[in-house]
């Protein structure tokens, strides 16, 4: 099952907390930041889907080396529409930081430094369409022990490489979704 089919089961599931509004929200930030930035939707998307594979990279490992609890408390904690720096300090080292911002800049166009000054809000935007699948109004913060219970989180991890965690699909999706 591809990202966007997840997102779209836990908009259909009362117990989870996505919604369309939360969706178009979402949609209505990276609208906006292309928008200031000048950004076309091709390199949008693009630079949505790279720092979404390396997000994911970053969350297998908090998920491998602290428990699936500590990669949903990320994602509970920073996945929003505004801009963090402190997400990046907890996904990314500096050096990482800097990677993304190199792989990105060769696929979209973009300067490295454009790029790196976006990042603080790239980031918490792929977290919060993420944070689509954790259980509304549970009010038990995931811990380094306790298991996931963010079913969006949990495939977007788990995929099997086939290309259906992309990010950037998820996204143009999700605004043709909304469009109907």
């Amino acid at each position: 099952m591809g990202l966007f089919d997840q997102i779209l089961g836990a908009v259909n599931n009362p117990h989870q907390q996505a919604s369309p509004d939360q969706l178009g929200a979402i949609l209505g930030t990276v609208q906006q930041l292309a928008s200031r930035q000048g950004l076309d939707a091709s390199s949008t998307q693009t630079a949505l889907s790279v720092v979404g594979s390396h997000v994911r990279s970053a969350l297998q490992q908090q998920r491998s080396a602290g428990g699936a609890g500590r990669a949903e408390a990320i994602v509970n904690q920073y996945g929003g529409t505004g801009s963090s720096a402190d997400v990046l300090e907890s996904l990314f080292s500096p050096g990482q930081q800097q990677r993304v911002a190199q792989d990105v800049a060769q696929r979209t166009g973009l300067t490295a430094d454009k790029v790196l000054a976006l990042l603080p809000i790239l980031v918490p935007i792929v977290l919060n369409l993420l944070k689509q699948g954790s259980q509304a109004g549970n009010s038990t913060v995931p811990t380094a022990q306790t298991a996931s219970s963010n079913t969006v989180l949990d495939g977007f991890l788990d995929a099997d490489g086939d290309g259906d965690v992309d990010i950037g699909d998820a996204m143009s999706m999700a605004g043709r979704f909304l469009q109907r």
